[in-house]
């Protein structure tokens, strides 16, 4: 008799890093519901299907709170329970990478604490319950050193740092449940577009490539974490995509193992035990 498919969410995922996590969750044969409002959102959830997996598109708003809920009333109606959700999802402007200080830039940047940083409790506030009801569940923050460097300017950072302490908070409301939440910075993303960037240049691109990580990277390493029987001992922590490599002996597209960025752009913040109601 076949065991029923794992349930995830995993939201932002009609491209980049969503798009490549979902994927590697088809490869694993998880049941994927991937939420966006771009036209790729269809073509990633095949891409899911032919992994071997099975991926649902479900467009879905993140900025607005009634999209969130029909997805996660959809999730609930189609199979009772949640056992992941991954909160990628994000507001990112083409402006982001300008160099200029943060007052020369667009306001629209801020976008990334209402898309990014709001969106992520309000995807958690909903999926809660539906976690509650699974043998386990997982809330996995897709975050980056961003949240303890100067990384892009102050609402980027502020978007980072602001998922890793939910990841922290989260877990002290979880406790005692079979529910874990962990926030993984990401490593420099070797994306569609970021390729695309390069043109031609596949001497260039291949040198670049040494030092990045494929978005299916990530979505293995979730997927090691969801399966971890001590997944307890990382509950509440933000960990280093590289390092949680170590941690399940998994290497990326190739059998590179990419690099832990720790000493060049800091460590993450350890939470407090310290808990006040």
């Amino acid at each position: 008799m076949t065991s029923p498919p794992l349930i995830a969410v995993v939201t932002g995922a009609s491209r980049g890093a969503g798009r490549g996590i979902a994927r590697a969750l088809g490869t694993a044969g998880w049941r994927v519901y991937l939420t966006g409002r771009t036209d790729g959102l269809d073509e990633a959830a095949r891409q899911v299907t032919d992994a071997g997996g099975e991926g649902i598109a479900v467009r879905t708003d993140h900025g607005d709170d009634a999209s969130v809920a029909a997805l996660f009333a959809r999730v609930s109606d189609d199979n009772g329970r949640l056992d992941l959700l991954v909160n990628n999802a994000a507001a990112i402007s083409d402006a982001l990478t300008n160099p200029a200080p943060f007052w020369e830039k667009p306001l629209s940047l801020a976008d990334v604490l209402d898309v990014g940083l709001r969106s992520a409790y309000a995807a958690s506030w909903y999926a809660a319950p539906l976690l509650l009801r699974a043998d386990r569940g997982l809330i996995a923050f897709t975050s980056s050193p961003g949240s303890v460097c100067y990384m892009h300017g102050p609402a980027y950072g502020a978007q980072k740092a602001g998922v890793d302490k939910m990841a922290a908070d989260m877990a002290v409301d979880f406790a005692g449940t079979a529910v874990s939440t962990v926030s993984i910075w990401m490593g420099i993303l070797l994306t569609e577009r970021l390729q695309q960037a390069f043109g031609e240049n596949a001497e260039a691109l291949a040198g670049f490539a040494e030092h990045a990580e494929t978005p299916e990277f990530t979505g293995r390493l979730i997927d090691a974490l969801y399966r971890d029987s001590e997944l307890a001992t990382l509950n509440g922590h933000t960990v280093i995509a590289a390092e949680l490599a170590a941690r399940y002996r998994l290497t990326d597209e190739g059998g590179r193992r990419p690099p832990s960025h720790r000493e060049a752009l800091g460590a993450p913040r350890e939470p407090s035990s310290v808990v006040v109601r």
